[in-house]
């Protein structure tokens, strides 16, 4: 397979997240779409790193650092998505107003 293959999967993948994230209404679903989106910049990573140097691993060693923050921001916004569920009842992004006044 060529970059080409990985950049086009990689480039899917970004547009049905980017996609999730402006057209979903619940904060799960938004929450999983910036996964998918976040996936999409790994397998990017990777691909390039092993085609631009197939000696080094600098590509997974970036990738895995993405996922680690990507595992951290899921816990965070789950625990906030759980309060505010909590706290009005649902995880509608029209319908929480938390920061208006």
């Amino acid at each position: 397979m060529s970059l080409l293959h990985f950049q086009v999967l990689s480039a899917a993948l970004f547009s049905v997240g980017l996609y999730g994230v402006l057209a979903r209404r619940n904060a799960v679903l938004i929450l999983f779409s910036i996964e998918l989106m976040l996936n999409a910049v790994n397998v990017n990573l990777v691909a390039f790193g092993a085609f631009l140097d197939p000696g080094r691993i600098m590509g997974q060693v970036l990738a895995i650092f993405v996922i680690i923050v990507a595992a951290a921001e899921v816990g965070l916004a789950l625990a906030i998505i759980l309060r505010v569920y909590r706290n009005r009842g649902t995880v509608n992004v029209d319908e929480i107003d938390l920061m208006k006044w």
